[in-house]
């Protein structure tokens, strides 16, 4: 006799009838009537299994994080867990990876910040009702792998969207004119920023302790992580261990850095090497075709009083200069400011948020508020000391080359953020067509006690 694989849609079904008599090993709970409820399998899509549990740990998640769930129906958790899956399931069917060591890292720093909020480990475990601190990680890593890949389909559906002029006149055409968002106000902002220099004594100081550092590591086996904890002034990545993961395909950090990394075999170790930031070392730990995972340390050279206050005597000749119409702004930006990614720009900066330049003063960095708010359109500031959260210091003026009262939306005017408006809604609307013709072609399955919700997506296939 021909052995014929069971289908999985029998297997499903099967075991929704088992759930249903048995239940599942967390055993019963009470529902808000009293009556006894089984924990079992209430929906699967694709290959993922949706247990009732799953929506009571998606409310424990909210609460956790200050979410209300006030008015919130299990209908509707049950919906969204729905999603995540059927993205997380055609990822895989695409070949979209996420790599193990990127999710466990996440769970590390989960549990951390858990840790820090509750006090203790022992204290998250009783709170999310684990026994261990193993199966809490092992919980973790799936959810977080379901969720990291869903987060790759959805970029993946909507990386290649993209939007015509004419397309961005019809969706504002379409709007009623009693529904015109209202922009806040706005500014643009212009700087010269002036770096001081490094004395070559104090580079070659930086270079030596690096230098010594890599010593350590390949002479005498000492641990890159711990000398990155202990010396490095990265605050982003010093109670890492130096650690970053970078992929080729999504460029992140400075150039230098990107083309070192890249550069290196697994376990070797750069020598010093500079960018905007300071001086670095650089060692691979691990390569996974397109992504490999590094960790650095920087330093950042000293200045003293006497150069910084030279920096602030340079920036203040060319303040002058501008307030007497010898040069222009843009074109002291362009001759004299040390910062490449405004100095091209006539000083403009550019919001990291929009992509433009323009800031809306109520969703303005708090410091730049407090650095421009008392300037007029036109009007210049004085030299400004600058520390970031490394140490380095530098002086900067500042203009307001433009400010845009609070007004309606006008096409002329804001042709930027309506064609932002008119991208998200077509984004929108491609997601949920991709998710209309995948409910049809991936096998799901929702439990009877579910089939009266009033889903969005039509998961009965109705």
């Amino acid at each position: 006799m021909q052995y014929k694989p069971t289908s999985l849609k029998y297997i499903v079904n099967l075991c929704l009838f088992l759930t249903t008599l048995l239940g599942f090993a967390q055993g019963p709970k009470a529902d808000t009537q009293g009556r006894i409820k089984l924990d079992g399998v209430i929906s699967v899509v694709g290959d993922y299994v949706i247990l009732d549990s799953d929506i009571d740990k998606t409310l424990t998640d909210m609460e956790s994080q200050g979410i209300s769930t006030k008015g919130v129906t299990r209908c509707e958790l049950l919906g969204k867990l729905m999603e995540d899956k059927l993205y997380a399931h055609h990822a895989i069917q695409d070949s979209l990876e996420v790599s193990d060591a990127e999710v466990y890292s996440y769970v590390d720093q989960s549990i951390d910040y858990f840790t820090q909020q509750l006090g203790s480990l022992e204290k998250v475990l009783e709170f999310y009702n684990k026994t261990d601190e193993l199966s809490f990680r092992e919980e973790l890593f799936e959810i977080n792998k379901v969720q990291k890949l869903s987060q790759l389909m959805q970029a993946d559906i909507i990386e290649k969207v993209e939007i015509t002029p004419e397309e961005v006149r019809d969706f504002f055409e379409s709007i009623p004119k009693e529904d015109l968002p209202v922009f806040g106000t706005e500014l643009e902002i212009a700087q010269i920023v002036i770096e001081p220099a490094v004395k070559e004594e104090e580079r070659k100081r930086i270079i030596a302790q690096l230098d010594g550092f890599k010593n350590d590591v390949e002479e005498k086996g000492l641990s890159f992580a711990s000398k990155a904890i202990l010396y490095s002034q990265d605050p982003g990545s010093r109670s890492s261990g130096g650690k970053y993961t970078l992929h080729r395909k999504r460029p992140r950090m400075a150039k230098e850095f990107r083309n070192m990394a890249f550069s290196l075999e697994a376990g070797e170790v750069s020598s010093p090497f500079k960018t905007e930031f300071g001086w670095h070392i650089l060692t691979v730990d691990e390569i996974r075709g397109q992504e490999i995972d590094i960790r650095h340390i920087l330093l950042m050279p000293q200045v003293d009083a006497e150069t910084l206050n030279k920096s602030k005597a340079l920036l203040d000749s060319i303040r002058v200069r501008i307030l007497d119409e010898e040069i222009t702004f843009e074109s002291a930006a362009y001759n004299f400011s040390y910062e490449k990614e405004t100095r091209n720009n006539g000083g403009k900066i550019v919001n990291p948020v929009t992509g433009d330049t323009r800031f809306e003063l109520t969703k303005m960095d708090p410091e730049l508020y407090n650095q421009v708010k008392s300037l007029k359109e036109g009007e210049i500031s004085l030299p400004l000391l600058e520390e970031d959260r490394g140490g380095a210091k530098k002086y900067k003026i500042l203009k307001v080359v433009n400010r845009y009262e609070e007004h309606e939306a006008d096409y002329s005017k804001d042709f930027t953020k309506i064609k932002d408006l008119a991208l998200r809604d077509k984004q929108v609307r491609t997601v949920k067509k991709w998710i209309k013709e995948k409910i049809e072609d991936t096998f799901v399955s929702v439990n009877k006690s579910f089939r009266e919700c009033e889903f969005s997506n039509n998961w009965m296939k109705q």
